[in-house]
């Protein structure tokens, strides 16, 4: 009877285990917008790890050079505003690594991100169509 006791006690840790590297396992994200892409990946962390937040990282780069325009990414989680993370001019890369998460939870279980090229005051930026994400 003991030996099953234990049996069933390590598989379900080994379960836990797995669903907790399951959880954070990289995904591929790609955004593309006239001017602007993101290559890159995204992870939910677990609980106990960065916030339990939407950890994203790859590389901002402004895909036509001669346009004079910069490229971000807006990026949130939950209902909280949009971060910007801007990029460079010039086909340059730039590699971001964030993590957004809502302080007041245990983990983030909703996020948003898009790419955009910033065109000035006078013209409306140009953005991919927003990725929504749920845990």
């Amino acid at each position: 009877m003991r030996k099953w006791v234990s049996a069933a006690i390590a598989a379900g840790l080994f379960l836990g285990g797995a669903s907790g590297a399951v959880a954070s396992s990289w995904h591929r994200l790609d955004l593309t917008t006239k001017g602007a892409a993101f290559t890159g990946e995204y992870a939910w962390e677990p609980k106990n790890k960065n916030h339990g937040g939407f950890h994203f990282r790859g590389y901002l780069q402004d895909s036509v050079a001669g346009d004079g325009h910069n490229v971000y990414i807006l990026a949130r989680v939950e209902a909280y505003p949009f971060s910007r993370y801007n990029g460079v001019q010039r086909r340059k890369d730039v590699h971001l690594d964030e993590v957004l998460y809502d302080g007041a939870a245990l983990y983030s279980s909703t996020a948003d991100i898009r790419v955009c090229r910033d065109r000035g005051s006078l013209r409306p930026d140009n953005c991919s169509p927003t990725r929504f994400f749920r845990r």
